[in-house]
């Protein structure tokens, strides 16, 4: 393999990884409820699907998540720092949290009245995974680059060694 080619290649990988972490933190699709009840004649729709940042109620109601808006200006430095390098610790936490929430809410509503609620994660989520699977694979590429050139290098003083 060539080295620009890889060195390339991780670039594109990194810049789509970031893109595609860019878009799942800013759309609230990752955790979907989907209500289909016959014969419902209310004015409510009782469908909702949520974010990081807001829950949407239906076609017109939505709420701001409070915990995301709280003040860390009081963090230091290297608190915030930590807290930016956990992508998939925080996904994998949501995930853990979602489906705690969906087994309470299971035990406090009849089983009859679940039969026309589908709950599902979103696209949202499932960019979010991509992104973290980017991430690691330009990792990956750029310590094969790392790689070529500590090969080239070993090459290059080993033919300059035997010319001498």
């Amino acid at each position: 393999m060539k080295y620009g080619s890889v060195v390339l290649t991780a670039g594109f990988t990194g810049l789509l990884s970031f893109c595609l972490l860019a878009v799942a933190i800013g759309t609230d699709y990752w955790y979907i409820i989907d209500v289909n009840k016959p014969n419902y004649t209310g004015p409510d729709d009782l469908s909702s699907h949520s974010g990081l940042w807001r829950i949407n109620e239906g076609k017109k109601r939505s709420s701001f998540i409070p915990t995301f808006t709280a003040n860390m200006s009081t963090l230091s430095e290297a608190e915030r720092q930590l807290l930016g390098l956990f992508t998939l610790s925080g996904v994998s936490i949501y995930i853990k949290y979602s489906n705690q929430a969906m087994e309470e809410f299971q035990q406090i509503v009849p089983p009859e009245n679940l039969v026309y609620v589908d709950v599902s994660f979103g696209w949202s989520l499932a960019t979010a995974w991509l992104s973290y699977s980017l991430e690691v694979a330009t990792g990956l590429l750029l310590m094969l680059a790392a790689r070529i050139i500590q090969m080239k290098g070993n090459y290059d003083s080993g033919v300059t060694i035997t010319v001498l």
